[in-house]
């Protein structure tokens, strides 16, 4: 599944003041869930149930917080880039600054785990992850993230 299949421009944000894992989190779970005042806290609850299982954070700066739940019928997904890195807790130690928050329906166990893993690969490239580091603005990230051609391009 691409990431244009899985992300909308406006769930790609550029996020000045993370403060903690706990902030971002909740600023994931407000994208996912369209600012909707009952999705949002339940979304919210999921992302942090299952950081408290184990870190989402994959190592090289980038975590995948992950969640399922009945709120939607098709996986979806947000993209954070945090404007300074916060402690994820990641097995590398290294803070956190690109995340990539996933909401999949609770059925689609097999899915959920094929994304996760083909995220993780993608993130592996660390080109992919210097351009979307070195983005001047919004509009290029968003381009690298949407666009399969820019994904590629220099930034």
């Amino acid at each position: 599944m691409s990431f244009s299949d899985l992300l909308s421009a406006d769930r790609i944000v550029m996020l000045v003041a993370p403060g903690s894992r706990d902030i971002v989190l909740d600023a994931a779970a407000r994208l996912l869930a369209g600012n909707s005042p009952t999705t949002t806290p339940v979304l919210a609850q999921a992302l942090r149930e299952r950081e408290q299982l184990g870190s989402t954070g994959i190592g090289r700066g980038v975590a995948i917080p992950h969640a399922r739940s009945t709120a939607f019928r098709e996986p979806r997904a947000a993209f954070l880039r945090l404007s300074h890195p916060i402690d994820f807790g990641a097995s590398d130690g290294t803070p956190v600054d690109l995340v990539f928050a996933m909401c999949v329906p609770e059925h689609l166990v097999e899915q959920h785990l094929q994304i996760l893993s083909g995220l993780v690969e993608r993130f592996s490239d660390a080109e992919f992850r210097d351009a979307l580091r070195d983005a001047r603005d919004l509009p290029r990230l968003r381009g690298l993230l949407l666009d399969p051609v820019a994904q590629s391009a220099p930034a």
